[in-house]
């Protein structure tokens, strides 16, 4: 049995097409040209609006117009205004539509020259003389400076007689500062020149090739030596700051308060503090290590001179050392931190606390003075003797009762009411 017989249907059989509800059929819907798939799939395939202006497929299968010029490269002359010989050459040249660049060379734009002076025959007799050199071999100095741009390797290379790169720099230095000097109307309208503003050193010069030369002469071993060192430099400074950091926090706010005693006179009136000299201050802020390697540190030596030179002070003394400074219009720390300049500063700030000391002492010992004045005064021979009703005697309340009366005022009450 199936549901038609417990239904009471009649059995007539049925196609399976017409069982199942017709559809109406799906319209294929064709990829346009021009467009790939995924770009359809995100935006025609599902009837979305496109992120962008859609353009035409027709538009998509068009070509770039043709370039109408014609590129070619010739072989073709050239001359430059570098040279002063008119000299021809050949190179290829991209010519546009037969029609070749014209034009000076391309590179001849930096083709620059030195700008060397020229002396004169007075110039030369009044200013320029110098025993150690001829006149022969100062002209060839400056023709050879002209023609190869002042490369001094070159120019000590070709000179005629045997002179060092040093003395050729020194001679052309000296002259051309000699010339400009003499050549301007005043020195302030040169006295921003390079040749004039910073004069050339030999001596410097030969120091620093010869520093150099050692430096690029090191072995590896060597090498390694100067980077440990350095971190061993690096290392202590910062061990260093770690326990000057430790020391500032466990401090007290004032060391001065801790001076003074609890009857008020201050220390500074029987006893000096100690005081550190700036030299001593100045030896023992170096490491004994950088002190071995003579490596002075001018950045860090100059706030340890002034932590040592003043550790035995108080808060307030250090800032009237530093009122006392400003009033002096000298700087609370040196410009230039030089050893010699800093231990002049430490000096300056030595004294003046000696003397902030002795004004304190000469303060003290006139309060001492004047109080010894006063009590000579009320002690004076003719001032009578306090007698013993004078004497203080200890203060004795009297008793009050719960309703706040003295107990004889209310015994005087009770008698009378009797």
């Amino acid at each position: 049995m199936d549901a038609k017989d417990i239904l009471g249907l009649p059995k007539t059989p049925f196609s399976s097409s017409q069982e199942k509800k017709s559809r109406p059929p799906k319209e294929p819907q064709r990829k346009p040209d021009g467009v790939s798939r995924e770009v359809y799939a995100l935006t025609g395939g599902v009837g979305m609006a496109p992120l962008m202006p859609t353009i035409e497929a027709s538009h998509l299968k068009r070509r770039p117009a043709a370039e109408k010029e014609k590129v070619a490269w010739q072989w073709l002359p050239f001359t430059s205004s570098a040279r002063t010989d008119n000299l021809q050459l050949y190179h290829w040249v991209r010519v546009v539509n037969g029609v070749p660049p014209t034009g000076d060379y391309q590179f001849a734009k930096y083709n620059k020259k030195v700008d060397i002076l020229k002396y004169t025959d007075e110039e030369y007799e009044k200013y320029l003389i110098d025993p150690a050199w001829s006149r022969e071999e100062t002209d060839q100095l400056f023709e050879l400076c002209e023609r190869f741009d002042l490369r001094f390797i070159v120019i000590a290379d070709r000179f005629p007689t045997s002179r060092s790169v040093e003395d050729l720099k020194s001679r052309y230095y000296s002259v051309s500062r000699t010339l400009l000097i003499h050549r301007a109307r005043s020195f302030d309208d040169v006295s921003g020149n390079p040749l004039v503003k910073d004069s050339y050193d030999a001596a410097h010069d030969t120091e620093r090739k010869r520093a150099l030369s050692a430096l690029l002469s090191q072995t590896k071993q060597q090498e390694r030596k100067d980077a440990e060192t350095l971190a061993e430099a690096k290392r202590i400074m910062e061990s260093r700051a770690a326990s000057k950091t430790v020391d500032e926090a466990g401090m007290p706010s004032s060391s001065y308060n801790a001076m003074v005693p609890v009857d008020g006179v201050s220390p500074l009136s029987s006893t000096h503090p100690p005081l550190t000299h700036p030299n001593t201050a100045a030896n023992s802020s170096i490491p004994n290590s950088l002190r071995a390697l003579r490596v002075y540190l001018r950045t860090h030596a100059l706030d340890q001179m002034v932590q040592a030179a003043s550790a035995s002070a108080g808060l307030r003394v250090i800032k009237r050392v530093d009122q006392t400074l400003q009033d002096l219009g000298v700087n609370l720390k040196p410009k230039v931190p030089t050893k010699a300049v800093c231990v002049e500063h430490l000096e300056l700030q030595y004294e003046i606390l000696t003397l902030l000391n002795l004004q304190k002492q000469l303060q003290n010992k006139e309060a001492e003075v004047l109080a010894n004045r006063e009590s000579s005064f009320t002690e004076a021979p003719s001032t009578p003797k306090r007698s013993n009703r004078d004497i203080d005697r200890p203060f004795v309340p009297d008793t009050v009762g719960f309703t706040g009366e003295r107990a004889g005022k209310r015994d005087h009450k009770r008698k009378f009411l009797l």
